[in-house]
C-alpha cells in the first residue's frame, strides 16, 4: 500500500530556510503527480505547490512563488520542498499528497496523504 512520510520540519527564524522531504513507499511513485499542502491552526488546508510525474512541470500558490521550490527524485521515491526566506505566516503543518490527475491543485485532486511535518517560524 502507498505510504507517504514527510520530514524536515522544525523551528527556524524568519528569513531562514528548510527543506522538506516526502518519502513514498509505493511501487509506482514515478507515475503520479504530487503536491504539497499546509494547514495552520484554525485555517483551512491550502495548496502550496505541485509537480508533475516527471518533475518537468512545477507550479505554486502565489504566496510562495519566488521563495519555495518543489522537486522530485523518482529513483529515490522522494519529493522535496525547498523553502527559502521563510516568514512567520508560513508556519503550519506541511503535508505531501499523491495526485490523481495531471496537474492537481485542489484537495479533491489527491488520493493519498502523509501525516504532516510541523514548520514553525519565529520573528
Amino acid at each position: 500500500q502507498v505510504q507517504l512520510v514527510e520530514s524536515g520540519g522544525g523551528l527556524v527564524q524568519a528569513g531562514d530556510s528548510l527543506r522538506l522531504s516526502c518519502a513514498d513507499s509505493g511501487r509506482t511513485f514515478s507515475m503520479y503527480a504530487m503536491g504539497w499542502f499546509r494547514q495552520a491552526p484554525g485555517k483551512e488546508r491550502e495548496f502550496v505547490s505541485g509537480i508533475d510525474w516527471s518533475g518537468s512541470s512545477t507550479y505554486y500558490a502565489d504566496f510562495v512563488k519566488g521563495r519555495f521550490t518543489v522537486s522530485r527524485e523518482n529513483a529515490k521515491n522522494t519529493m522535496y520542498l525547498q523553502m527559502n526566506s521563510l516568514k512567520p505566516e508560513d508556519a503550519a503543518v506541511y503535508y505531501c499528497a499523491r495526485g490523481i490527475n495531471q496537474l492537481p491543485r485542489g484537495i479533491a485532486d489527491f488520493s493519498s496523504w502523509g501525516q504532516g511535518t510541523q514548520v514553525t517560524v519565529s520573528s
